[in-house]
C-alpha cells in the first residue's frame, strides 16, 4: 500500500481542512511507524507515531536535541535565529544540562501546592464566564472557542505574568500570530512574512520589557516577578532568555489551554452520554480532563534532531536527520489505549502524552490542568443541554493544533 510522503501531517492547510489527520497517523503505527517522510515543500524528517517510540526518544535529550528549534517550517520559511522572535530563546528549545537550569526559575512556582496561590482566581473566572453565559434567561447562542475558551485561559495567564487586563486583547492577538501564522484570517499582516514575523518579535519585546522592568523595580508575589528576577547558576538571566521565558509561559500556556476547553467542549457535544456521566458525578471532572487533553492533544509535535548516527524502532537514523514526535498519533495507540478512538471521560489508565514527556514534559501543566477543571466542573454542574449551532471551524496550524469556531446553542441553570 502507499503511504503518506508527509505532507498531510505536517502541512497547516490540510488540519484547517480536516483537523488532525488520524487516518494518516492509524497507517503508519500500523504499517510504518517510524516512517521517512519527504514531503513538498519541506525539509525531509521521521514521523514517530508510536506510544513507546515518542516516549523513548523524550528520555534521551542528549541524543535527540530540541535545538535549534521545535517547529517544522516550510523550506522557504526557515526562520532567522540571529534577530527578532527567532533569537529569543526559550526553555523548550535548550537541551540538558542548560534547560535543566533555565527550568529551575520557574518550576518551584508550578508545583500542584504552589498553585494553590492562583486556585480563587481560577475558580472565580470559571464562574463569571459561566454566569455570563447564562445571562438573564438562561440559554443562548456563542462561539464557546473565542467567547469561553479563549477568555477563561487569558484571564489567569494576564494576571500571573503581570499583563494588566486592558492589554488582554492585544495580547490575544499577538499569540494567535504566533501560532496561526499561515492562517489568513488570524495571522499577521505585512507585505512579506518574514516582515510579519520581525515585527511580531519587536511588539512582544516591547510588550515585555515594560513588565520586566517594572517587577526589577516593584517586586510582587507573581510569576512575572520571578521571571525578571530570574539566576540561572547564580547569575541573572540574559535579556533573550528572559524574554523567552515570558514569550513561552504566555503564548504556550494560553493557547494549548484554550484548544484542549474548545476541543473539549466539542466531544462532550458529539459524545452526550459522556457529558451526563459528568453532571451526575461531578468527582469525575479530574480524569474528564486528562480524557480531554488526550482526545485534543493541542500540541500535536515537536521536532528533535539526532546527534549522531543511531536507530528507532528498527530503522536506521542519521546525524541531523529530522525526527517529528507526534503526540496525537500517539494518544490514539491501540497498543496503549483501550478503544483510543472512544472518548471516555472516566478512562483509567489513561498514560496520555498531551503534556509531552520526560525531560521538556510540561512545566505548566498543573496550572493548565485546575484551569481546565474549573471550567468544566462548572459547565458540568450547570449546563442543562449544549448542541452545535454551527460547523466548528479548524485553525490553519499543524503544531498547536484546535477549533477556531465552535458555535454552540445552550441553556444553563442561573448561578446560585
Amino acid at each position: 500500500m502507499t503511504l503518506t510522503d508527509g505532507f498531510d501531517l505536517i502541512d497547516p492547510a490540510s488540519y484547517a481542512a480536516g483537523g488532525t489527520p488520524h487516518a494518516s497517523f492509524s497507517a503508519l503505527r500500523r504499517h510504518s511507524p517510524v516512517h521517512r517522510c519527504e514531503p513538498r515543500d519541506y525539509p525531509p524528517f521521521w514521523a514517530i507515531t508510536r506510544h513507546a517510540d515518542l516516549c523513548e526518544i523524550s528520555k534521551r535529550p542528549d541524543l535527540f536535541l530540541s535545538q535549534p528549534g521545535i517547529t517544522h517550517p516550510r523550506s522557504s520559511q526557515i526562520i532567522d535565529r540571529s534577530e527578532g522572535i527567532g533569537a529569543m530563546r526559550t526553555i523548550i528549545e535548550m537541551d540538558p544540562p542548560e534547560h535543566r537550569s533555565f527550568r529551575k526559575v520557574a518550576s518551584p512556582w508550578f508545583t500542584p501546592r504552589a498553585m494553590d496561590r492562583v486556585d480563587a482566581a481560577v475558580q472565580q473566572s470559571a464562574r463569571e464566564l459561566v454566569d455570563g453565559l447564562a445571562g438573564r434567561t438562561g440559554e443562548g447562542e456563542c462561539d464557546f472557542a473565542r467567547d469561553v475558551a479563549t477568555a477563561h485561559p487569558l484571564r489567569i495567564l494576564a494576571s500571573i505574568l503581570g499583563v494588566p487586563r486592558e492589554e488582554e486583547p492585544r495580547i490575544l492577538r499577538l499569540t494567535n500570530q504566533l501560532f496561526a501564522n499561515e492562517d489568513a484570517e488570524l495571522q499577521r499582516p505585512g507585505e512579506t512574512r518574514e516582515q510579519a514575523i520581525r515585527e511580531l518579535g519587536l511588539e512582544l519585546y516591547q510588550l515585555f520589557a515594560g513588565i520586566i522592568e517594572d517587577r526589577r523595580r516593584s517586586p510582587r508575589d507573581d510569576l512575572a516577578t520571578v521571571l525578571a528576577n530570574g539566576k540561572v547558576d547564580g547569575e541573572p538571566m540574559g535579556p533573550l532568555e528572559t524574554f523567552g521565558y515570558y514569550l513561552i509561559t504566555f503564548t504556550a500556556g494560553h493557547d494549548t489551554t484554550k484548544n484542549a476547553l474548545a476541543g473539549g467542549m466539542h466531544a462532550l457535544i458529539q459524545h452526550p452520554d459522556e457529558l451526563a456521566k459528568l453532571r451526575r458525578d461531578p468527582g469525575l471532572v479530574k480524569a474528564a480532563v486528562e480524557e480531554v487533553v488526550r482526545w485534543t492533544t493541542p500540541v500535536n509535535y515537536m521536532r528533535r534532531r539526532a546527534a549522531c548516527d543511531t536507530e528507532v524502532g528498527g530503522r536506521k537514523i542519521r546525524k541531523d536527520d529530522w525526527l517529528i514526535l507526534f503526540y496525537a498519533s500517539a494518544n490514539r495507540d491501540e497498543d496503549v489505549f483501550e478503544d483510543p478512538f472512544r472518548f471516555r471521560i472516566d478512562r483509567d489508565p489513561n498514560p496520555h502524552v498531551g503534556f509531552g514527556y520526560g525531560e521538556h514534559f510540561c512545566l505548566g501543566s498543573h496550572l493548565a490542568r485546575r484551569s481546565q477543571r474549573a471550567l468544566f466542573a462548572e459547565l458540568g454542574r450547570r449546563l442543562e443541554h449544549v448542541e452545535l449551532a454551527g460547523e466548528p471551524e479548524w485553525i490553519q496550524s499543524s503544531f498547536v493544533v484546535g477549533l477556531k469556531r465552535l458555535p454552540i446553542r445552550y441553556r444553563i441553570a442561573r448561578g446560585a
